[in-house]
């Protein structure tokens, strides 16, 4: 066997990058993900937030109450009113890394940018950058371009109130083509003004503010649905908002210093486990954790001064010591407005005791359900898994690829990643589950051995996969099983969608090639593009996921793979958007379908 060739390893091989080179090179490390911008965690709204976010610390410390934000022709100008950047380090502020007054607790005690590293990440990914000091009748401007200085200018103003003021361009050689989806930053900036009671914030001219805090932000999620009125407790470093609708399972909203942790953590079983000990004192009973938390939706923010975070993009909270404190302030909150709310405690009381109900019926189904499994068989059919799972060292990454018939799935199974990717193969259409109660997805075989595969049938703690990814045919049928697996996550695991794990795969729809070039188009104008740069060109469509080889398909599903992820503008929109969709043939809902889908 020929020995691999040998490459010099000397010193003219070592490179020392500059801060803002490592960041254009390893952008991931900074902002996660890169994205074109048609999912909420795309790196372009990560660089608005790192602006933004120093603005929030200038007001949690007591300077600023008004921060105004534009985005046009994807230019994102921000301003705020806080102390503005010490003149003679507004260059380095936004250049050098690890430089900033996050560091120093008498300036920034709860500080929610990435910590000296945040403008520094948008100015090395932006084709252009600029930045303006105001303080004490005087400026500073800075202009850079992917990183680097090309101008700078200094003066006096008596026009502009003491502050700062970021405008930015996301560099195209980075994020490529790109758009900001409107939606998604007014979500942020709701946030933002939901967790800031006091200040006032301008998108394009809208107007964000909010009197009431998380009670405002859990109104606008559950809204009409709630069972009792909002429940809600303030002090200095804790918020929440709980209530119960009736809906399955629990939904959370939960935020360190501001930062939306969508993956939860230690703040959020803290919340979950101070809630139930507040009910079980409060009734003086012993109720379970799940007849307790059933239907639950909280909104939980703390105030850390040295959070703990599990990655760089702060998704998830880690640190054990605040436990404590928290469940027991939660605890004797949630006592606290029982007391104070005698209608709601009684109205909770009766949700816990018909949970216990449900649960006893659903139990006795479940057990049916695994005693007609095991005859089938010991292994769960049409499931092929991976080697690593939730939990494990390597697991994060793993997906399971949920498919429609063996054809389809015969492409992914050959192609797969046999460590992360597993797939699950229906048989065809799945039961419609839409208005029906979830012991009927206990007695449908094909959707129970789907609960087993994912690891839910019991509770979604156990979830086996990160992502679960539904990989459907682009054709009416392809269609219409893609909505029914969706009715079933929203209606009984919508907890697994608002956490961002259910995902839709894209795959081409047609190939364009001759003896030279091959390209994979995803919709017709791709397709029409590519049909004129190639010569003689090919053009062929894929009907189906079986068409695709597993050669083929094997770089749909690999670093390049595109998904996109389900999402709901608010969880009291669910049962709404189901009935349009999964309901009776209504002439709106015709209209609909054969305007947008045949």
């Amino acid at each position: 066997m020929a020995k691999a060739k040998n490459t010099a390893y000397d010193e003219s091989k070592i490179k020392t990058l500059s801060s803002l080179e490592h960041i254009r090179l390893r952008t991931g490390m900074y902002i996660g993900r890169l994205g074109d911008g048609s999912n909420l965690d795309d790196g372009i709204y990560i660089l608005l937030k790192e602006v933004v976010d120093n603005s929030i610390d200038e007001f949690i410390m007591g300077n600023g109450s008004k921060i105004i934000v534009k985005v046009e022709d994807n230019k994102v100008k921000i301003r705020d009113y806080g102390r503005g950047i010490p003149l003679g380090k507004v260059i380095d502020c936004v250049s050098i890394i690890n430089t900033g007054a996050k560091y120093n607790d008498d300036v920034f005690q709860f500080s929610v940018g990435l910590n000296g590293v945040g403008t520094k990440a948008v100015n090395a990914l932006s084709e252009y950058f600029r930045v303006v000091s105001f303080r004490e009748g005087k400026y500073f401007e800075a202009i850079f371009e992917r990183g680097i200085l090309k101008k700078k200018r200094q003066g006096k103003t008596d026009k502009e109130a003491d502050g700062t003021y970021v405008e930015f361009i996301p560099d195209t050689e980075i994020f490529n083509e790109y758009n900001y989806n409107f939606e998604f930053i007014d979500q942020r900036i709701w946030n933002y003004a939901y967790l800031n009671s006091g200040l006032t914030l301008y998108l394009n001219k809208q107007k964000y503010e909010s009197k009431n805090g998380l009670l405002d932000l859990l109104d606008s999620e559950v809204g009409e649905t709630t069972i009792y009125d909002i429940g809600y407790h303030r002090s200095e470093k804790l918020e929440f908002a709980f209530a119960h609708t009736n809906t399955y399972g629990e939904n959370y909203f939960s935020f360190v210093n501001g930062q939306y942790t969508s993956d939860g953590g230690t703040h959020q079983s803290a919340f979950r486990e101070g809630f139930l000990k507040g009910v079980n004192e409060f009734y003086k009973k012993n109720y379970s954790g799940v007849d307790a938390r059933d239907g639950l939706a909280g909104a939980v923010a703390i105030k850390l001064q040295n959070p703990v975070f599990e990655s760089q993009t702060k998704n998830k909270l880690g640190n054990t010591e605040v436990r404590g404190w928290l469940v027991n302030e939660v605890k004797s909150g949630v006592v606290d407005y029982l007391h104070k709310n005698q209608e709601a405690a009684k109205k909770l009381e009766s949700k816990i005791i018909n949970n216990e109900k449900l649960r006893k019926e659903l139990n006795a189904v479940k057990k049916e359900a695994r005693e007609a499994a095991k005859k089938v068989a010991l292994k769960i059919p049409n499931l092929k898994d991976c080697k690593y799972h939730l939990g494990d060292k390597k697991g994060d990454d793993s997906m399971i690829f949920i498919t429609e018939g063996m054809s389809a799935s015969g492409s992914i199974v050959s192609s797969r990643d046999v460590y992360r990717q597993a797939v699950f193969s229906l048989r065809g259409k799945p039961f419609n589950v839409f208005g029906k109660t979830k012991a009927a997805i206990y007695k449908n075989e094909e959707l129970f051995n789907l609960m087993m595969a994912l690891g839910i049938e019991n509770d979604i703690e156990n979830l086996r996969y990160g992502k679960l990814i539904i990989a459907t045919d682009a054709d009416y049928d392809g269609f219409h099983i893609r909505n029914l697996l969706m009715t079933f996550f929203l209606t009984y695991f919508e907890e697994l969608v608002t956490a961002g794990r259910v995902y839709i795969l894209e795959t081409p729809l047609f190939r364009v090639r001759n003896k030279k070039v091959t390209k994979y188009c995803y919709s017709n104008k791709e397709r029409d593009e590519a049909s004129d740069e190639i010569s003689s060109a090919e053009i062929t469509r894929f009907k189906g996921l079986g068409e695709i080889s597993p050669k083929e398909f094997g770089q749909f599903i690999g670093e390049d793979i595109r998904l996109v992820k389900v999402s709901v503008r608010s969880i009291k929109d669910i049962p709404e958007t189901l009935e349009f969709f999964m309901g009776k043939n209504t002439p709106a809902r015709r209209g609909f379908i054969m305007e947008n889908l045949i």
